[in-house]
């Protein structure tokens, strides 16, 4: 059985799939595996890297789809530009795995689905101790949360520690965390190793712990925050009148911050407004917000999508895909997450569809030209399979 890894499509994106070191473990599987070529040149991994460690690569797109399973960091609608070239080159006989963005895009993924191949979304990982090393939200959540504290330190016309010289004591920076999940508990750990002074609040109470055991203050909200977990322990949307509140309380931790990175998501929706134009009026000139939001639209009312901008004296961070701008260690870490879900499938060289392995189950959104997935069927309007 072959492998095929493709180069991305979508403009910005400088990750790749596999990487030369997760070959061999593939090959020892007894699988086959052919590359396009320089699809792994911008993460810093070479054609020669990917022969050397055993790997065919391949000029055409089309000669990679030739292969039974596809890999890609990027498809189906997480993928921004191109789709319908590549869509146009899958068979029934196929077997795509990537991020799909099933929930964000759920029309997209029908219009694959009418393919025939089997379509395994990385972003349905169940949160479970078996699928950890699979988990590919989580492994590129850690880079996010390190690459948006860099970001902010590198705008921030301060310094992150305190700093007693002959030229006087200068005071640390305060860094305030919106959401402590993978991102954020990242961010807080990165932000206090440079020396800030570090706060952090996410709806989810039980985070506290978290948030301390890496050296930072809590901030408690007084809300009505029981149902705010859903059972895989993300965070669930709450109504308006929660949000409006939450805000408001917000508001006062905000303007005393010299760094907000905000990082709360809801799967599959836009992304909740937490810091209104109120509150970054309130903060004082050369603050900076990072917003990892962004991508559904933003945690900051004034975000704009993949944009630097500046209001009443702040500056916003808009990116949409930071952990693209350390390609080297996320395609590492992305590849070690796909190796593992690959291999979990794999039984004597072939691909095995176990529907009774949660993993298999909660990650397949198509099969046999159906939706699957409930959740995805339930956007739709269908029923799954």
């Amino acid at each position: 059985m072959q492998v095929g890894v493709v180069k991305e499509l979508t403009p910005g994106e400088r990750r790749v799939a596999i990487v030369p070191k997760s070959i061999e473990t593939l090959q020892k599987a007894g699988l086959k595996i052919a590359v396009e070529s320089n699809c792994g040149l911008e993460a810093g991994f070479p054609d020669q890297a990917y022969s050397d460690a055993g790997a065919q690569v391949v000029e055409s797109r089309e000669l990679v789809y030739k292969s039974e399973i596809i890999l890609q960091v990027r498809g189906c609608g997480a993928q921004s530009s191109g789709t319908s070239s590549d869509l146009h080159l899958l068979k029934p006989s196929q077997t795509l795995i990537g991020m799909l963005d099933p929930l964000g895009e759920p029309s997209m993924i029908r219009e694959f689905a009418s393919t025939g191949a089997n379509l395994f979304s990385l972003e349905m990982i169940p949160r479970i101790t078996r699928a950890q090393s699979m988990d590919i939200l989580s492994s590129q959540a850690t880079i996010a949360g390190y690459r948006a504290v860099l970001l902010a330190a590198t705008e921030l016309p301060k310094l992150f520690p305190m700093m007693m010289t002959a030229a006087g004591t200068l005071t640390a920076g305060r860094v305030f965390v919106i959401g402590v999940g993978v991102a954020g508990l990242q961010a807080i750990a990165t932000a206090r190793k440079l020396g800030a002074i570090v706060q952090a609040y996410d709806v989810r109470p039980a985070c506290r712990e978290q948030v301390e055991s890496l050296g930072g203050k809590f901030v408690q909200l007084q809300l009505d925050n029981k149902s705010s977990e859903d059972k895989g322990g993300y965070a669930k949307a709450m109504d308006e009148e929660f949000y409006t509140k939450q805000r408001e309380l917000l508001t006062s931790v905000v303007k005393n911050s010299d760094v907000v990175i905000t990082t709360a998501a809801i799967p599959g929706k836009k992304s909740p407004v937490l810091v209104m134009k109120d509150a970054v009026q309130q903060m004082a000139p050369g603050s900076v917000i990072v917003d990892l939001g962004a991508e559904r639209g933003g945690n900051c009312e004034l975000t704009l999508a993949n944009q630097r901008t500046i209001a009443h004296g702040v500056t916003i961070l808009g990116p949409t895909n930071i952990s693209s701008e350390i390609p080297n260690h996320a395609s590492q870490m992305f590849s070690n997450n796909v190796t593992k879900f690959l291999l979990n499938m794999i039984k004597s060289g072939a691909l095995n569809l176990d529907m009774d392995d949660e993993i298999i189950r909660e990650t397949l959104v198509a099969h046999s030209g159906q939706i699957t997935n409930p959740r995805v069927s339930a956007l739709l309007g269908e029923n799954s399979l």
